[in-house]
Order: C-alpha cells, then sequence, then structure tokens
C-alpha cells in the first residue's frame, strides 16, 4: 500500500521521483515519523537531515554508503529486496539523467529541511590509503584494512576452517563447512595433489588450504600472507594441529616468493588484489615458482570492464584497490606468463549459496558481531553480503576456477587423459 504524506518523507519522495523519472520502488520515513512510497516491503529509514547533506555532497552510491554505514540510513525490513528493486530499474533503463530544473528544485527542499551544511567527515569504516596504486607498501595497507579487522570477528562468521572464498555446494542441502571442504578437495584434486609434494598457496588468507592440503594429501605446504593476524592465527592452527613439519607460513609479498620450483601452486582470490598494471608480474611469479609439469589453479573473481573495482562501497569499505576483469583477460595473463590453459570452470552461483550462508551467521550474531568490530563495521558488512550475493545472483560478476600448466619442454604436460576429479 503506498502512504504520502506532506512532512519530510512526502517532500523527499517528490523530489527522488522527480530526479529518477519513476515511482518510488520502496517505501520512506522520516525522522518527523511520515512517510511516503509503498510500505509493504522495505523502508528506508532516514534518520537525521545529516543522511541528507551526506547525499547532496556525494548523491551517488558513495554518499548512501557512508549514510548507511553511520547509521543516518537504515533499511527495514529485506535489505536485499531493496537493492533488488533500485538495481532492476536501472537494468530495465527506468531511470533517466536528473534535468537541471529537478537538480535545483532539489536544492530548494534540501535549503527547506535545513539539511544544507558543511561536507559531514567520512565513518571512521572507510579505507584511507595513501601513496602509488600497487605498491607493496599501499597493497599491504589495503589488505590489512580488510583482513585485519578480527580473526574473532572472521571466526564468528565464516566455516570452522575459515576459508573466505567461494565454497564448492555438491547438494542443495550442504552446510557451508562441507561446501568450503567440497571446494579445499576440488582444488586438490584438480592439481594432482600427493604425498611428499611441495605446494605453495599465494594469498593463503588463514589457512585452510595449505591445512587441509596437508593433512588430508599430505604435501608438504607452504603459505604466502601479507596480513601479519592471518599469519599469527595459521601458526596457532598448525600447532594445534600437529602439522609443524608439513605446513609454513611466510609474511612476505608474492613479489618476493623466491624458493621455487614448487609442484603446484594453488591462489585463490588473491588474484583481485594484484591490480592489472601487475598482473603479468603476478602470472610471471607464479610460472617462475612451479616445475615443469606442474600445475597451478587459480580461482578468481571476474567482473565486464565498466565496473572492474567493484563500485564506491567496495572500494571504499570493503576491498580497497580490487580490480577485477573478464576471465578472458585473465587467461590472456597466464598464457602471456608461458602457461597452457587446461580447464576452466564458472561457480558463480556457488557464491550466491556462500554469500548467504555467511549473511545468516551474521544475522543470527548480530549482537557478537557488534562486540567484536562495532555497528559500523557490521553495517558494513551486512550491506556487502546483502550486495555481493545479489551481484552474483544476477550474473554482474562471477567466479572462476582455472586449472593452468606449466609445460615441459616438449611440450609435456602430465595431465592426466581424462578430468579425474570430475563427480
Amino acid at each position: 500500500m503506498a502512504v504520502t504524506t506532506t512532512g519530510v518523507a512526502g517532500a523527499l519522495a517528490g523530489v527522488v521521483e522527480r530526479l529518477l523519472g519513476t515511482r518510488l520502488p520502496i517505501g520512506l520515513r522520516a525522522w518527523d515519523g511520515s512517510t511516503a512510497g509503498p510500505q509493504d516491503g522495505p523502508v528506508a529509514v532516514i534518520r537525521s537531515r545529516r543522511a541528507l547533506r551526506r547525499l547532496l555532497w556525494n548523491p551517488d552510491e558513495l554518499g548512501l554508503s557512508r549514510a548507511y554505514v553511520s547509521g543516518e540510513l537504515d533499511v527495514e525490513g529485506d535489505l536485499t529486496e531493496g537493492l533488488k528493486r533500485f538495481w532492476e530499474l536501472a537494468r530495465g533503463g527506468a531511470l533517466r539523467k536528473p534535468r537541471a530544473a529537478d537538480v535545483v528544485g532539489a536544492l530548494g527542499t534540501a535549503l527547506r529541511l535545513r539539511a544544507i551544511g558543511p561536507r559531514p567527515a567520512p565513518p571512521g569504516e572507510e579505507a584511507r590509503l595513501s601513496g602509488r596504486l600497487h605498491t607493496r607498501r599501499r597493497d599491504a595497507a589495503a589488505i590489512s584494512h580488510h583482513y585485519d579487522l578480527s580473526n574473532e570477528f572472521y571466526r564468528l562468521v565464516l566455516d570452522p576452517s575459515m576459508a573466505y572464498s567461494c565454497g564448492y555446494f555438491v547438494s542443495p542441502e550442504s552446510t557451508v563447512e562441507q561446501a568450503q571442504h567440497a571446494k579445499l578437495d576440488l582444488v586438490c584434486h584438480k592439481l594432482g595433489l600427493a604425498p611428499g609434494m611441495r605446494l605453495l598457496d599465494v594469498g593463503c588468507g588463514w589457512g585452510s588450504m595449505i591445512i587441509h592440503a596437508a593433512r588430508h594429501f599430505g604435501v608438504h605446504a607452504t603459505g604466502v600472507t601479507i596480513s601479519a593476524r592471518q599469519r599469527e592465527h595459521i601458526l596457532g592452527r598448525i600447532a594445534e594441529e600437529g602439522l609443524t613439519d608439513l605446513v609454513t607460513v611466510r609474511l612476505m609479498d608474492y613479489r618476493e616468493i623466491a624458493d621455487g620450483p614448487y609442484d603446484a601452486i594453488s591462489t585463490i582470490e588473491m588474484g583481485e588484489h594484484v591490480g592489472e598494471e601487475n598482473y603479468p608480474e603476478y602470472a610471471a611469479t607464479l610460472y617462475r615458482s612451479l616445475r615443469p609439469g606442474g600445475r597451478l589453479l587459480l580461482q578468481q573473481m571476474s567482473r565486464g570492464t565498466t565496473a572492474p573495482g567493484g563500485g564506491a562501497f567496495i572500494e571504499s569499505y570493503v576491498a580497497p584497490d580490487m580490480h577485477m576483469r573478464p576471465v578472458s583477460r585473465t587467461l590472456t595473463h597466464l598464457e602471456g606468463a608461458g602457461f597452457e590453459i587446461r580447464d576452466v570452470e564458472a561457480l558463480r552461483e556457488h557464491y550466491v549459496w556462500t554469500v548467504r550462508a555467511w549473511a545468516r551467521t551474521l544475522e543470527q550474531r548480530w549482537d557478537e558481531v557488534v562486540r567484536l568490530v562495532g555497528e559500523g563495521q557490521a553495517r558494513v558488512w551486512r550491506l556487502y553480503l546483502a550486495g555481493g550475493a545479489l551481484t552474483f545472483e544476477e550474473g554482474r560478476m562471477g567466479v572462476d576456477q582455472v586449472l593452468a600448466v606449466r609445460t615441459g619442454d616438449r611440450g609435456e604436460s602430465g595431465m592426466p587423459r581424462v578430468r579425474e576429479w570430475v563427480r
């Protein structure tokens, strides 16, 4: 049911509808208690004039994100459904470029509502990086912003192995823990791991891959990370599980790897942090670190060229300096380094199921999350997971496993005649 009043919500609804050129897809409620738009679905709650001021200074995704993270803007009801309704308008071409008269009218409304004022400071959760893009120092700061948030937080939200990447749901009944175990098994089988082999995992996260490979496949596994907190967590797990003879973790940049060759290399959702200009060096490092006949398994998110960073919210609050590319572009980089591509498997839907499992845990344990990282950071994650699942569901992002090999001098690949890992 659509409800419109003459209060603040009614005035704002009129402005938004004129700017968008269409009816409001969700409801509004303002700080004076007034409502507008449909109230039987998601409702955006504007708690203060400060939220409007943020949008005046940044009338885009960044302004909305800042207002939401700060708590000045909230959404009651299904956040994912609210995002979906707006994205449907954009995808369907219903939105038009605002006319000059509508912009002037919006400013007049803001003046009447006393929303005009200095630019509000960004929330403390927003990344503040400096220096040239993808230097070692800046990359370390970008990784620390997200991955050094709190080991306890990630332990709370993720599965027990703390695999922070797309799982592999072999059954609709699979739990996220089972899906992550299946994913790690799949990677190990694709790499052809066997006892005594040397595995390098580049961007090893909290150690799920190296610990799984050592425990279940008997390999000597080395992980590389630039997150001090991740390394601290892995060292604890290695000691607890009695794997000190098989597992090593190093605090180093991928550009510092120099102790190859390894029998196999995995790199799971690390390449998104490398950057387009540095990707050839990344691919060359992987190739150089692998013995002839050795296999590389790269799992990586993909996206079209129009928004390779994932948008203003992701770049400002979640993964600064992230760069995604079409999978075809990644294959070109790998081939340019000398790899032969042997297999590509798309797992896009699996990421929908993975992210929604994390989102359910976040909501179920919301109070604990807030105690660990604060309400602002909890709100970052609520928005991040809601939007992320929808992005994969609608095909605006993908994730792929790429299996490649460094062939021998005579082209020998050592690959099996058939895909032995296919279930």
